[in-house]
Order: C-alpha cells, then sequence, then structure tokens
C-alpha cells in the first residue's frame, strides 16, 4: 500500500530564495521544497545570470504541499508575513529583479485564492503603502544549483550561521 501524500504545487518569490525555503519547510504539511528561478524568458539560467538581471527571473520557491495537512491558504498567509510586499525590485538589502514578490499559481484555484488573499490584505491597511507582488502564471520552473539547496541549513551544520 503506498502511504505516499498526495501533493499539490505552490511557488512563491519573496526575496532570497534561502530564507523563503528555511520558512516554509517549518510549515506542517509542507512535503518539500526546492529552490530555484521562474518568471523569465531565459532557458536554464544560472544564479550568476539570474543575478545580473538580464533573464528576468524571481528567486522562486518550489513548495510542494499536503493538502490534506495545510491549505494553499495557509501557504499564502506565511508568504505574506515573511516578506515585505510593498517593496519594489528587491526585499530589503537584496535588491534587484531577481528579489521581487511573486506568486506564480499553477491552477484557476490558485489565481481565485492569491487574487482574494492579496485584496483581503489590502483591506485590512496591514501596510501604509501598496502591495507590489505580481501574480501570474507559474512557468517554467529551473532548479538552482545544488548549493543553494537549504542553504541556510547546511550552514548552520557547518557551524558557519
Amino acid at each position: 500500500m503506498n502511504n505516499k501524500p498526495v501533493t499539490e504545487k505552490a511557488s512563491f518569490a519573496a526575496g532570497c530564495f534561502w530564507h523563503v525555503q528555511e520558512e516554509f519547510d517549518k510549515v506542517k504539511g509542507v512535503v518539500k521544497t526546492t529552490v530555484g528561478y521562474s518568471g523569465g524568458q531565459t532557458k536554464n539560467p544560472t544564479y550568476e545570470k539570474v543575478c545580473s538581471g538580464t533573464t528576468g527571473h524571481a528567486e522562486t520557491i518550489l513548495v510542494e504541499f499536503d493538502p490534506k495537512v495545510v491549505s494553499y491558504d495557509q501557504l499564502l498567509d506565511v508568504f505574506w508575513k515573511i516578506h515585505d510586499p510593498t517593496q519594489f525590485g528587491g526585499q530589503g538589502v537584496d535588491i534587484g529583479e531577481q528579489y521581487r514578490s511573486a506568486i506564480f499559481y499553477h491552477n484557476d484555484a490558485q489565481k481565485e485564492a492569491a487574487l482574494k488573499s492579496k485584496a483581503r490584505l489590502e483591506a485590512s491597511h496591514t501596510f501604509r503603502r501598496p502591495i507590489l507582488t505580481i501574480i501570474e502564471p507559474s512557468k517554467e520552473f529551473y532548479k538552482a544549483e545544488e548549493y543553494h539547496q537549504e542553504y541556510n541549513k547546511k550552514m548552520r551544520n557547518k557551524g558557519s550561521f
């Protein structure tokens, strides 16, 4: 008998993907996270190319989750809490298009949920500035180089943090 859960995918860009991956890894029901690049026009981008600002990609986290344990709406709540969606062209000291705030939806239900979630957040006036998060269809996701995967965890294990 197969006990592996049926999973769905969600994709978010919220600044440097190292922090974003770490936050989503804490969520019960998240089965796997992968850091990579989405939203650009260049095939098979490298980290160096993405950082050059010429590919159009954002540092993105691909989240595989068990919808019986955690809902897409709950993942959206995490997304809004872990970054500043009002900041254009970066997050904190990380400046550049690759650090933009974006939700890359995988189906119409995710699109509707993301739009409603953003509208609720705007109506709440939690932020004094407008929310600049882009909501667009998920395109090709390119997995980042292996040294980026679970980077913060690797650094802690080395004693670098």
